[in-house]
């Protein structure tokens, strides 16, 4: 009941306080902020804001980048003249971390000044001089030369050359006397983001989805976030957890990590791989869709659709799409479960599409092993990030399936 009254009586508050000053307040981070949006305290190089999708992590890293560019005394003493901001791309550092809602230039603003965006040059340039330029991880030598006195790095998980890219911009962090740098991402276990949660000068703070369900909207907390809250991709994109590899799995991240690239070359041949489910029930199994090409000795993985629970015309419809998006040459079909329900369904839905039963004789793990064996040897590379696949790779110890 005092809780009710205390809040009550808030309200009765702000509702008496004239619009300039609740705009004001809507302005002033330092209230409004959720504490692991704000800068720790110490003698840290690297700030780590480690969350979930819609966490707010770009608006703490815009916050804090804006502080220092302007020498907010809450955050620093005196302006940080020159600022890198690095995102994966230099689509994705204009599109979300400069002109997206959360981004620079989309700060509420209190008696200061909008910096100017100068897109020819790739720069923020504020009143007082101090300047933020922009930079793609995937040029990382455009890191070469430029100096800085702090950086914003966001969505470094996401960066195809990511240890590249970071350790150079460390060589331009030499401005000032204590410059330092930002890291706002969605966790994945890639080496730069284990080194930098190891390193003691790193101070990470976590966040997830839900602690800022009041800004997202409800149909995504309800669609997305109530689909995979607890699962383990739920956990890493909704909850920001490091989810590590098992020591017995058949399949390391690092590894498909190390092998990633971002288009295939030529391919000489491209088959879409279909594992149906043995029933459409609440039980089912899921139905692997997984499209692969092959150039030269070198397999290159495509595309994963795979279905969770789908009935026969679903799973089709969606294996049918990908062979048609991909103009792949075959689907390669297991028929251990579904017989030939399945090559049956496929030749109902499109009967011009070549259809290839294969009947597994050994069990998963068996069939799994060379395969695993190709991945260490380096000749198998995912086109793009699959995180859900390559979770389910990554947690297949002997045991896990059979059959």
């Amino acid at each position: 009941m005092i809780a009710l009254s205390a809040a009550g009586r808030l309200g009765e508050f702000l509702a008496d306080l004239p619009p300039e000053v609740l705009c004001g307040l809507d302005a002033d981070w330092l209230h409004r902020a959720r504490a692991d949006q704000l800068p720790p305290e110490g003698d840290w190089t690297t700030w780590a804001v480690i969350g979930g999708r819609g966490c707010g992590k770009t608006r703490a890293g815009a916050e804090w980048v804006d502080a220092l560019a302007r020498g907010d005394p809450a955050f620093t003493g005196e302006p940080v003249g020159r600022i890198a901001l690095v995102g994966e791309t230099l689509h994705d550092v204009r599109d979300v971390m400069i002109e997206g809602e959360s981004g620079l230039l989309s700060l509420p603003r209190r008696r200061r000044a909008r910096p100017s965006w100068l897109p020819s040059r790739r720069r923020l340039v504020w009143e007082n001089g101090a300047v933020a330029q922009a930079f793609s991880a995937e040029e990382a030598d455009s890191l070469r030369g430029p100096q800085f006195g702090a950086a914003w790095c966001d969505e470094v998980a996401k960066w195809r050359e990511a240890e590249a890219a970071f350790d150079m911009l460390q060589f331009g962090l030499r401005l000032g006397a204590r410059p330092r740098s930002l890291v706002t991402t969605t966790p994945r276990p890639i080496p730069l983001i284990r080194r930098l949660l190891a390193d003691p000068r790193t101070v990470v703070t976590r966040a997830r989805t839900h602690d800022n369900a009041d800004n997202l909207a409800p149909d995504f907390l309800s669609a997305v976030v109530g689909r995979y809250a607890g699962t383990r991709l739920g956990r890493q994109e909704l909850d920001g957890e490091l989810i590590s590899d098992r020591p017995d799995a058949l399949w390391a991240r690092e590894g498909i990590e190390a092998a990633r690239v971002a288009c295939p070359p030529d391919l000489s041949r491209i088959v879409v791989a279909v594992d149906p489910p043995a029933s459409s029930g609440s039980r089912s199994d899921a139905c692997g869709i997984v499209a692969a090409g092959r150039h030269g000795e070198r397999a290159y993985v495509l595309a994963d659709t795979s279905l969770a629970r789908a009935t026969p015309q679903a799973w089709a419809s969606a294996a049918l799409a990908l062979y048609h998006r991909l103009s792949a040459d075959a689907l390669v079909v297991e028929v251990n479960q579904g017989g030939e329900m399945a090559t049956a369904v496929l030749a109902q839905c499109d009967p011009g599409v070549p259809v290839l039963p294969v009947r597994a004789s050994r069990g998963k793990y068996l069939r799994a092993e060379p395969v695993s064996v190709l991945y260490a040897r380096g000749l198998v590379h995912h086109v793009g990030a699959m995180p859900a696949l390559e979770d389910e790779m990554c947690d297949f110890i002997f045991g896990l399936l059979s059959g």
